[in-house]
């Protein structure tokens, strides 16, 4: 009987999120707004993009789209982490998506793109993160919560990847590689059930590109 009602609650959760009509989002800059950022259109790999760089010294970094009113829902892209020219041994191509943006905060999942690869297994153990802003960098949660809100994915430095970020409640799920399982749960995002805009986060040293952003609203 639970397992039905489990099997029920799963199918009722999954079409409310995929029964909306997906909107394909403008990256034009004319319609976009940058928060500690630069931006510009370019190619890539054959590909048009928007082209990113983040300050060395900043981490709340993204260019705002124009979306409002993002609570739940999903959103797809594909991106490219690279970092930039004469960057120290850290960087790591720290590149993202921030949600619920607001004047005050967001919340935000990142991949750290040269982890991927590396030999020190630990570190492998880090190409995904987690954050909520204010307060909730990506430090102070290893340090409270060890392993709960990074995880490894396998990926390259300046290769595309796709990514999907579903968004519902106080949950949000990443996928990555058109993978049917989630790379990365969380079920306690910490600004709660909230609403905003969405914004292409990148993190220091950072240079990265970002296309084919779509976006569906729940109901």
């Amino acid at each position: 009987m639970r397992l039905s009602m489990l099997a029920a609650v799963l199918a009722v959760s999954s079409i409310s999120l995929s029964a909306q009509a997906q909107e394909s989002v403008s990256l034009d800059p004319a319609g976009l707004r940058a928060n500690n950022v630069e931006f510009e259109t370019a190619e890539y790999q054959g590909q048009q993009a928007l082209r990113v760089s983040g300050a060395p010294d900043n981490q709340n970094a993204y260019v705002a789209l124009p979306v409002e009113g993002f609570s739940d829902g999903v959103i797809t892209l594909r991106l490219v982490g690279d970092v930039a020219p004469e960057t120290p041994p850290q960087a790591r191509g720290f590149t993202g998506v921030a949600f619920r943006t607001a004047d005050d905060g967001f919340e935000a999942i990142y991949l750290r793109p040269r982890n991927a690869r590396v030999e020190n297994q630990l570190f492998r153990n880090r190409s995904v993160q987690y954050i909520s802003e204010p307060g909730y960098t990506w430090d102070r949660l290893r340090e409270e919560h060890p392993g709960q809100y990074e995880t490894y994915v396998d990926m390259e430095m300046g290769v595309w990847i796709d990514v999907r970020i579903e968004v519902e409640g106080e949950t949000a799920r990443l996928y990555v590689h058109d993978a049917e399982q989630p790379t990365l749960i969380v079920n306690d995002l910490r600004r709660g059930e909230s609403e905003g805009g969405i914004g292409l986060w990148v993190g220091p040293w950072t240079v990265a590109h970002f296309a084919d952003v779509t976006v569906e609203h729940a109901e």
